[in-house]
């Protein structure tokens, strides 16, 4: 298996860089992508079991691996909702399978969203992660948007290790992450 390019780029170019930049003196130190997580909710599987047929086969194309099914942890009577009823998809993206995800988000499907004018650079949590939103599915290439049975939004959370916002910014910049402004 052949290493990903964003994962060559980062140890040859990006990680040097980091530590240069923010005087890292530690190569474990420097701050580094853990894992990439998707996210679907998938609300309305309660009253048309396909939807979350449908969620689990575009997730799975999206990112080359089966989602795990989240459940409720409690009944909600205003949304008709019961304790372990399906809600939605995730799954967690490591190693290569992380890299390529970044690199498709990052070069095809971020692109493709139409009127983009970039990522917020606000999206941070305090702590480096990254999150944001894509409102359908169909940006991504992998999904046939022919045999597409509904438009599907998700969540994207990059968790990266470091201690600060400021070196996971610098480098999502550095993957090429299109931030706005």
């Amino acid at each position: 298996m052949t290493t990903p390019r964003q994962k060559e780029r980062y140890d040859k170019e990006i990680a040097p860089r980091l530590r240069e930049r923010f005087g890292i003196t530690n190569p474990y130190a420097t701050p580094r992508l853990r894992k990439i997580v998707v996210n679907m909710g998938i609300g309305e599987a309660l009253e048309n079991k396909n939807r979350l047929d449908a969620g689990i086969a575009d997730l799975s194309a999206i990112t080359g691996q089966k989602p795990a099914i989240t459940r409720a942890r409690k009944s909600i009577a205003g949304f008709k909702l019961r304790a372990g009823n399906p809600v939605g998809l995730k799954v967690t993206l490591r190693r290569e399978m992380m890299y390529e995800f970044l690199d498709r988000l990052i070069s095809i499907a971020l692109p493709r969203i139409r009127d983009f004018r970039g990522v917020s650079p606000n999206s941070f949590d305090g702590h480096g992660n990254y999150s944001l939103g894509i409102d359908e599915q169909s940006v991504f290439l992998e999904v046939n948007v022919d045999k597409m049975e509904f438009v599907q939004g998700m969540d994207i959370t990059i968790v990266i290790s470091g201690n600060s916002d400021e070196q996971s910014l610098y480098l999502l910049r550095e993957f090429g992450m299109p931030f706005a402004g």
